[in-house]
């Protein structure tokens, strides 16, 4: 029995390891980039302005574009948002986030972390690339009405993100790290006692 079984697995096994190596060699790369934010941001804008020529060049493929649109509105609320949304999770100790100056700082995480943000951006404007070689995906549409349609709910999405915002007092980006100085009192006091 234990011929059998080996038999079928090394049969299965080069396409499999190949598999195996080829996922293991875009995961090194992937993490690679990792550290190197402004660089990913910049290769996916460049990716984004292909594509962007390519539906410009055939004249085509708007309802792709719009899909495309929807899902990186989806992306950007994931992104603003935090991972446990204090409307939601209210808890008997209070609001999770802090909501005044004394109160305890936590840092805001994210619901969708940045690198997965710009993973999936990055995806989907390839993925959305690719579309534009079938003409199946090619749907007659009458574009002005989409993107009408998108600026308004990308309009009322992001009113309703920016009064969550304010509402329960949190910013999701780091404008850099806080500097704190020292007590003015305690320097008074010491150029007082050298006289």
């Amino acid at each position: 029995m234990e011929g059998l079984g080996g038999d079928s697995l090394s049969a299965a096994s080069p396409v499999s390891q190949w598999g195996n190596d080829a996922w293991r060699v875009y995961q090194f790369y992937l993490d690679k980039t990792t550290p190197h934010m402004v660089y990913r941001w910049i290769g996916t804008l460049v990716i984004a302005a292909i594509y962007c020529l390519r539906v410009y060049s055939v004249q085509g493929f708007y309802i792709v574009s719009y899909g495309l649109g929807i899902y990186l509105l989806n992306l950007l609320i994931g992104f603003l948002s935090p991972l446990v949304d204090p409307e939601v999770e209210a808890t008997d100790d209070g609001p999770l986030l802090p909501t005044k100056d004394s109160d305890e700082f936590k840092p805001f995480i994210r619901r969708l972390p940045e690198f997965k943000f710009w993973y999936s951006i990055t995806k989907a404007f390839c993925i959305a690339f690719v579309m534009t070689f079938f003409s199946m995906f090619d749907v007659p549409v009458f574009w002005p009405i989409l993107l009408c349609y998108w600026i308004v709910l990308f309009t009322l999405t992001m009113r309703r993100q920016i009064a969550h915002m304010i509402k329960y007092k949190y910013i999701p980006f780091n404008i850099g790290k806080q500097k704190y100085t020292g007590k003015k009192s305690s320097a008074s006091s010491s150029s007082s006692r050298g006289d």
